[in-house]
């Protein structure tokens, strides 16, 4: 489809480039356009977190050409509407246009745009957009040069904001550096901008397409929004986005931390290797196609907080499960014990290998584990604690995933910003193999669904 793709994306925008009136524009051309979007739909389906192809395939799309971004949503007729901008969508690479779209039902999924309404009061449509796209854009990658990202912001600005806060947050923030700077929530004027067709990005009109949505109550637009959410979890789900499904299902049910253990060790990336004992999955009748088998390793640390937050039988109950999980991926587990400093660190293969955990009542500081880790290969990072420490880490975690486990005494984590999930320690269920099975041990782990996790 590579080929294809690129020879119509460069058709299009070549029959459009010197176009300066809608009218004029070329017979057919909204049909081959959309017929591109559609092949930008089968790579989103094809994709890692091909939740976001399955939730596009469900709504409905339409080209806009003055709109100021390359795609915007709204709700029309009990359907979530796309809009494109041709003249801006065109000059997106592949992976960009993917990003672009997950940015849109980002959106969708967190009602940032209804959220953004109630801001209006308070703030410019400038700083609340800005602030909106800042959210989303941190979980997503490959995207556009001109995108809104934190970095770009602080860097503009002058600014000190945060990773992964609200959205309002952001907008406070952003409202008070602007006021400083009396800079007007005004898109300046653009030479290339013709009658009805808008040509580069303007941040600060990007989603007044929503203010066009069919009126509804809140409570009906969150039930449709979760009838295309729900049909679209056929797809692969990206963590990050895991408890804004759970809040708008209105599941208030805590998801295990063995379950997300689980879910973290299949979204970890792992190297290929060539191998002539398999077949490719994607053409398996070409003979002439070797397959691939992943050789990568999970490196997995272990940090337990021994001040006495964690009882013994939390603490093996807890590293049974570990070991549990990992037995079918090649694996390598390191073991902290930890208070206010690491007191001693080990190679552990087994549950028979865990030593007998050293005695302290002293209190717990959770940077010395993380600036041991940042030095280390680690995949992921296990932290079991009562939650009490820092409120702040003195060091920033660097590529590794990180799960927090609470012990059944603590209340939650003391940290602003835990870099990682947190989840409570609770009696789970240690299903043991003892059926039949092709006891195989998978030399790595997949790489679907790989992304960050926050």
């Amino acid at each position: 489809m590579g080929k294809v793709f690129e020879s119509l994306k460069n058709s299009l925008y070549g029959e459009i480039s010197n176009v300066k009136a809608i009218e004029n524009m070329p017979k057919d051309f909204n049909e081959e356009f959309l017929r591109l979007v559609t092949m930008v739909n089968f790579m989103l389906i094809e994709d890692n977190e091909n939740f976001y192809g399955y939730f596009l395939l469900q709504m409905s799309r339409e080209i806009k050409y003055d709109i100021t971004s390359p795609t915007a949503v709204n709700f029309k007729l009990s359907k979530y509407v796309i809009y494109f901008n041709p003249y801006i969508f065109l000059n997106l690479t592949a992976d960009q246009m993917k990003s672009t779209i997950k940015h849109e039902i980002y959106h969708i999924l967190s009602f940032h745009l209804n959220r953004g309404r109630v801001l209006k009061a308070k703030y410019s449509n400038l700083a609340i957009n800005m602030a909106m796209d800042i959210v989303v854009n941190q979980h997503l990658k490959d995207l556009p040069h001109f995108a809104t990202t934190l970095d770009s912001i602080n860097f503009k600005y002058s600014l000190k904001m945060q990773t992964y806060m609200t959205m309002e947050y952001y907008a406070d923030k952003i409202q008070m550096a602007l006021n400083l700077l009396e800079e007007k929530d005004e898109s300046q004027e653009d030479d290339s901008k013709d009658e009805h067709i808008e040509k580069q990005y303007d941040a600060s009109k990007t989603h007044d397409l929503w203010e066009e949505s069919t009126e509804m109550d809140e409570d009906t637009l969150k039930n449709f929004t979760e009838k295309f959410a729900t049909l679209a979890e056929k797809g692969e789900v990206p963590l990050y986005l895991e408890d804004i499904l759970k809040s708008l299902a209105g599941n208030k049910g805590e998801i295990p931390w063995n379950m997300y253990l689980r879910k973290m060790m299949g979204t970890l990336e792992g190297d290929k290797k060539k191998t002539i004992t398999r077949r490719s999955r994607r053409q398996p009748n070409r003979l002439d196609l070797r397959g691939e088998l992943r050789g990568h390793t999970a490196r997995i640390t272990l940090a337990i907080d021994i001040s006495g937050s964690i009882s013994d039988e939390e603490f093996h109950g807890a590293i049974k499960e570990v070991f549990n999980i990992v037995k079918t991926y090649k694996h390598e587990i390191t073991l902290l014990e930890c208070d206010t400093e690491i007191r001693q660190s080990y190679k552990v293969k087994s549950i028979n290998n865990i030593r007998k955990r050293s005695i302290t009542g002293g209190g717990t500081k959770f940077t010395p584990v993380f600036d041991y880790v940042n030095n280390t290969n680690t995949n992921i990072l296990i932290y079991f604690t009562d939650g009490k420490g820092e409120v702040n880490l003195g060091v920033t975690p660097k590529g590794y995933k990180t799960l927090w486990v609470i012990s059944g005494r603590g209340d939650k984590l003391s940290l602003k910003e835990p870099f990682g999930i947190v989840k409570k320690l609770k009696a789970v269920e240690i299903i043991e193999d003892t059926g039949e099975r092709l006891d195989i041990m998978v030399d790595g782990f997949s790489g679907n669904n790989h992304e960050p996790i926050y």
